[in-house]
């Protein structure tokens, strides 16, 4: 009797130090994520955007996330006018595809309609990137910024880098308050990990 207490008891000792590692490295990447996002350069010499898209609420209103992606798109464009492709399917409860409504949004705000196309059938991050690129590359674009919310931009990169390209990443603001940095930040650190198991493992997540 006395041996299998102590055996629990060791083996509950294991157990918790299992967890406090997993939990220390769980801290360790969520700040690797912060030290990414700030660490992205101000974009130079670009000749093309790609604008992720984000949630469009029922009544056909960009989301928070949304409006701000578009927001940093359009101080990308001003700064140097060039081609942009907003991208995004129709999700759940959302009236029309994400790169529809980014397209119309854009062009209502002034942006001429020749320069705006839409990828309205992705519905990830890296269908987002391979149909703006095949649409990017048939106008002869070589040097694209991304633009995404700040915490998922260092991922999009890569993932960008993945297709043989060197690009360049603008960041837009998440929401304020430590609730909201949290949630995106703890989510984003779980799809790096996502990410490295399909790159280096060939998962298939």
């Amino acid at each position: 009797m006395k041996h299998t207490k102590q055996s629990k008891r060791k083996g509950l000792k294991l157990m918790l130090w299992l967890v406090g590692i997993a939990l220390a490295a769980y801290a360790a990447l969520v700040a690797w994520v912060y030290i990414q996002e700030i660490s992205v350069p101000a974009p130079a010499g670009y000749d093309s955007i790609i604008v992720l898209g984000a949630q469009v609420k029922p009544d056909g209103e960009p989301s928070v996330q949304l409006r701000w992606r578009l927001d940093r798109a359009r101080e990308v464009y001003d700064a140097s006018p060039c081609y942009i492709v907003v991208t995004g399917g129709q999700g759940k409860n959302e009236p029309a595809p994400e790169g529809d409504v980014m397209r119309s949004l854009l062009i209502a705000e002034g942006v001429p309609q020749e320069h705006v196309f839409s990828d309205p059938v992705s519905v990830n991050t890296r269908q987002n990137l391979d149909n703006a690129w095949a649409i990017l590359s048939e106008l002869g674009c070589k040097r694209p910024v991304v633009v995404t919310s700040d915490y998922h931009l260092p991922r999009a990169m890569a993932m960008v880098r993945d297709m043989g390209l060197e690009p360049q990443g603008a960041g837009s603001l998440c929401r304020p308050g430590i609730f909201f940095w949290l949630k995106n930040h703890l989510r984003e650190a779980l799809a790096w990990g996502k990410y490295w198991c399909v790159k280096y493992l060939g998962l298939p997540l």
